[in-house]
């Protein structure tokens, strides 16, 4: 299925544009014409403005998940679809959502299924979201799986929402050092310079180091600007390419305490994904894929992919998870338990609120950790400037008083 963008005059003579999916120009003009459109251009969608703002960006969880709970309820009220939508465009505040629904509502006019419409829309929304819904307008389930998918997101946020409140505190300690020592080296040092070099004394060695860091970011300071600048260039560069990826998973689960922290997040976002997709009905070997790459994890996508290969060869779904080594014992066992009694859905669930508690805590280590760490950072740098500098001019006074 491909997305075609048409120009069409409706049977009240109103001018329509969007976007539907089909296999072929000739097919989306004939399920126009059978709509009693007449048509004026059907072109293959091709990335123009339009397109490029509506998915650019991907919408805002938030704004998802609400969208996704108030679908559930104008669904189980018998509300219809499309004056569902209409309710919810005009009273989110997501210009992108808003955009949308826009796309999706047109779509629904000229006959396209629901998940059909906004699966035009997959670079805006998470992957496994498409397949949920697709799976979901098959069952019959629409309201119930979108209220699963509005629970995931929620919890998802709320997690993405406590690590980074836990790190808030020690990043801005970390900033403001940063400006210290930037104030200190640009505006106040070279002062001091200036100062002890009327004096013509012999500085202490701290002092001279110091002097001489200054000095040093004073003469190359755009040098060095540009240096750091390529550096985050070439950073960016190279973390936007598969290997680059790759081996920047592979060094944050290498790095002691943080590498916990990731391993927990990236397997409770796994388990919980994974779930949502079997209660919506998806197949495993789908779900699978989906959820390897929703864990934001080249390492465990890699291996889950490899272990989705094994599974549609017939080794089950517990057995390739184990043999990636990626994965604690217990989750296996939970996992081969679901297998056998045909509970895997909730045995994942409980795998992935187990390891969504074990997330708090490890963070909270994390963090315990990293505010003394940066304290004592910042107190080592304070405290060498202030011992060079008072150390100089005890010394600079003693040798003014001998002479």
């Amino acid at each position: 299925m491909a997305t075609f963008n048409y120009v069409a005059v409706g049977p009240d003579g109103t001018r329509a544009t969007g976007a539907l999916t089909g296999t072929s120009v000739e097919g989306v003009t004939d399920s126009l014409t059978r709509q009693g459109y007449a048509v004026e251009s059907v072109k293959a969608a091709g990335r123009n403005l339009l397109q490029l703002e509506l998915t650019a960006e991907k919408v805002d969880l938030v704004e998802l998940s609400n969208f996704s709970r108030q679908m559930a309820a104008f669904i189980k009220a018998g509300v219809p679809i499309l004056d569902a939508l209409e309710i919810i465009r005009g009273e989110t505040k997501d210009k992108k959502l808003g955009k949308v629904l826009v796309a999706v509502m047109d779509s629904l006019r000229f006959g396209e299924s629901f998940a059909g419409a906004m699966a035009v829309h997959t670079a805006a929304l998470p992957p496994f979201y498409m397949s949920v819904l697709r799976s979901a307008e098959a069952t019959g389930e629409l309201d119930v799986v979108m209220a699963q998918l509005a629970r995931y997101i929620e919890r998802d946020v709320e997690g993405r929402r406590s690590i980074r409140s836990a790190l808030t505190y020690p990043l801005l300690v970390m900033g403001l050092a940063l400006a210290v020592v930037l104030v200190l080296v640009i505006f106040v040092l070279p002062r001091f310079k200036v100062f002890f070099a009327s004096f013509h004394a012999e500085l202490p060695l701290p002092t001279r180091i110091l002097l001489g860091f200054t000095d040093f970011v004073t003469a190359w300071y755009p040098v060095i600007g540009g240096a750091l600048v390529a550096l985050a260039a070439a950073l960016i560069g190279a973390l936007r390419t598969e290997r680059g990826r790759v081996l920047r998973d592979r060094l944050l689960l290498a790095t002691p305490v943080v590498g916990d922290v990731v391993r927990y997040m990236v397997i409770e976002r796994f388990c919980r994904i994974l779930t949502s997709m079997i209660k919506a009905g998806v197949p495993i070997p789908e779900a699978l894929s989906l959820a390897g790459a929703g864990a934001n994890n080249r390492v465990y996508e890699r291996s889950i992919d490899a272990a989705r290969t094994e599974m549609l060869e017939g080794g089950g779904i517990s057995r390739p998870i184990a043999r990636t080594k990626l994965f604690p014992g217990a989750v296996t066992q939970m996992m081969r338990v679901g297998e056998e009694t045909g509970t895997l859905d909730e045995q994942l669930e409980n795998v992935s609120e187990f390891y969504e508690k074990e997330l708090q805590h490890k963070v909270k280590r994390l963090t315990s950790l990293f505010e003394p760490a940066v304290v004592i950072m910042v107190g080592v740098v304070v405290g060498f400037v202030a011992v060079a500098l008072i150390s100089a001019i005890y010394g600079v006074y003693d040798q003014a008083g001998v002479q």
